[in-house]
């Protein structure tokens, strides 16, 4: 049987503490972890990894305003000048580009969600045209040239990358306002793990990463579950907003603490928070999912009461 690897310098491990064991190290340190807390991918459900939207083929957009650039030195003042333009249409395009990237990545990851209210990959596409057009045209002055380039580079780039999500989704029968009160509430939510994620790096220990990921992915079913019914707001807005801020709050000060001096104690202690909002956050996930369904149900008697007195038989199920 297949077994996990374990020693002294080992992740799954604490530094300078070397494992004695063979399998049966291996088998506890995968069923749990310091402060009774189950390692991800056990009975807690894994861990979502989340992977960048902004890929190598938008990194490389990057390249063709640094090689304009070069190319601009030796072109006299206009050359300079129309290059530099060129450069800089095209490096807008670029981070136009990633934002877009990133912004249709978290809509397609949401079930409700709002088309973008700039669409950022179609005016990269168009800055893109642009600097296509001022690059053509500092090499070969002429209108019908550089409007050629410009349309073939708007036309490569959207055929590249796409555009935007133009429409809404799953928003139908939801109110406006409130589905604009729980994006807030959301991004708020998502800037204050991120912030954790960032601050728990500083301590230096992936077995403590790998607890505060956890955590999140418990956070962010919360958030989802928000968003599918944003009447669920009042009820779960302290757990986005107070109880993660007071997570990012403890994870900034844990992780100098224990960057400078190792403290166990300190460690235990961070862990055992984790395990206490985890707990709450799918507690209240829960509650949101059965208070749904019994609104639900009620739906269900009304409208079933009301066909009966018009006439209408309906069979019951047993």
């Amino acid at each position: 049987m297949a077994q996990r690897f374990g020693g002294q310098h080992s992740p799954q491990n604490r530094a300078g503490r070397p494992q004695t064991g063979g399998s049966d190290n291996a088998s506890s340190s995968t069923a749990s972890s310091p402060g009774g807390t189950s390692q991800p991918g056990g009975k807690r459900g894994a861990i979502q990894a989340r992977v960048t939207p902004v890929g190598l083929r938008a990194n490389l957009m990057f390249v063709p305003p640094a090689v304009m650039i070069l190319m601009s030195l030796g072109a006299g003042a206009v050359g300079l000048v129309t290059g530099l333009l060129a450069a800089a249409f095209w490096a807008g395009s670029a981070v136009l580009l990633r934002e877009g990237l990133k912004a249709q990545s978290a809509y397609d990851a949401r079930k409700v969600a709002r088309r973008p209210a700039l669409p950022r990959k179609i005016l990269a596409a168009l800055l893109c045209g642009l600097g296509g057009s001022l690059g053509a045209w500092s090499s070969d002055p002429g209108l019908s040239a550089a409007a050629l380039y410009g349309i073939a580079c708007c036309g490569l780039h959207l055929a590249a990358f796409g555009i935007d999500p133009l429409s809404s989704k799953g928003a139908e029968g939801i109110d406006a306002f409130q589905s604009a009160r729980v994006a807030r509430v959301v991004d708020e939510a998502e800037a204050l793990m991120d912030a954790m994620t960032d601050a728990v790096l500083r301590a230096r220990d992936r077995q403590v990463e790998l607890r505060v990921a956890q955590f999140q992915s418990v956070a962010r079913t919360l958030c989802r579950t928000v968003e599918d019914d944003p009447r669920d707001l009042t009820a779960a807005r302290k757990y986005l907003t107070v109880y993660l801020m007071g997570a990012r709050d403890a994870t900034i000060k844990f992780a100098d603490l224990y960057a400078r001096s190792g403290d166990d104690q300190a460690r235990a202690d961070y862990l055992a928070l984790l395990d206490d909002l985890e707990q709450n956050f799918t507690a209240r996930t829960q509650k949101l999912l059965l208070e749904d369904r019994g609104d639900l149900t009620i739906e269900i008697d009304v409208l079933r009461a009301r066909l009966e007195r018009e006439g209408v038989q309906l069979d019951r199920p047993s």
